[in-house]
């Protein structure tokens, strides 16, 4: 079956996305209007993903849907902020027909109910390049209150919310070294980690979500916070999956820096002063010092972190 026209994919496929919320307009518009919520600022955000670069080009449409979001929603729990709805764009290769577009509207359905956001808006194309999607997602924190990764003070601790390198152990230099069912879709589909975002908007003095490797994002909040980083690769939390491989390393600390480099983890590292303990879930693996630059240790010895995780050239 060939795909309808772009108004009448928007409508099939997009609408029932909006949950009839009247902000949206039934997607009849070329924008939205979002209503003031007073006391609260408006946090926005943007990813995007690139078939081959982000996921597998054969990856299920619904997958890659549901990647698309929780990616975005992680930025938003690392700004300690309430999601809302989003703005999706998506850049249709030739071939991928009418049933892959419905499945793919299938997963943002089902991860927009399970995390309450809505669509809003956006755009519908296509492209002579592999399967591209991008979404800017809205989410809402009390006025003042949205964490950024430039509020790390000299002495704070650096803190990470859960294991780090599933994400590569699962795709990537990881892929095939290690049994994938024992890293059930930790690449595929992350867990956005909004169940900590009351903690640090209360006790957090900086945070960034680990999306382009733990030392990289840890690196953000130092460059943001005009810090230096001292950062423990061996204090690092990792799954029974990661030790397990590890165990099987002939170079130990090459393969530490692997798994703290790797990425798309979607964990939340973050920075807290030291006499707070409410943070008690977190893994403390370092701290902020002053000057600039990033010190990774793996115990005593100190090493070369490289570019510290994923960049895009």
């Amino acid at each position: 079956m060939s795909a309808p026209d772009e108004f009448e994919q928007i409508a099939r496929l997009f609408r029932p996305l909006t949950r009839g919320a009247a902000e949206a307009f039934d997607l009849l518009d070329d924008a939205a209007a979002i209503p003031s919520r007073p006391g609260f600022d408006l946090v926005v955000t943007k990813d995007a993903l690139v078939a081959g670069v982000h996921f597998q080009p054969d990856d299920p449409p619904d997958i890659v849907a549901r990647k698309l979001l929780r990616s975005n929603l992680s930025d938003l729990a690392a700004k300690g902020a309430e999601p809302y709805g989003y703005f999706l764009m998506t850049a249709w290769p030739a071939g991928f027909g009418w049933k892959q577009r419905q499945e793919f509207a299938r997963g943002l359905d089902e991860d927009g109910l399970a995390f309450d956001v809505i669509l809003l808006g956006g755009d519908t194309v296509s492209t002579p390049g592999p399967l591209m999607v991008s979404m800017t997602l809205l989410g809402w924190v009390p006025s003042g209150t949205m964490i950024r990764r430039g509020g790390a003070k000299a002495g704070d601790l650096l803190l990470v919310s859960g294991p780090i390198g599933d994400g590569w152990l699962d795709w990537g230099p990881g892929w095939g070294q290690l049994d994938r069912r024992w890293l059930p879709d930790a690449h595929r589909l992350p867990n956005p980690r909004l169940d900590l975002r009351e903690a640090l908007r209360a006790h957090a003095s900086a945070a960034a979500d680990v999306s382009d490797g733990l030392v990289a994002d840890a690196g953000h909040i130092a460059l943001a916070s005009g810090l230096g980083l001292r950062l423990d690769l061996e204090r690092m939390p990792l799954s029974k999956p990661a030790r397990a491989w590890l165990a099987t390393q002939d170079d130990q600390v090459a393969a530490l820096l692997s798994l703290a480099t790797g990425g798309d983890d979607y964990e939340i590292v973050c920075t807290a002063p030291a006499d707070h303990p409410e943070l008690i879930g977190l893994t403390v693996i370092g701290e902020m010092v002053e000057g600039e630059g990033i010190e990774v240790r793996v115990g005593d010895q100190v090493i070369d972190p490289g570019q510290g995780g994923w960049t895009h050239k």
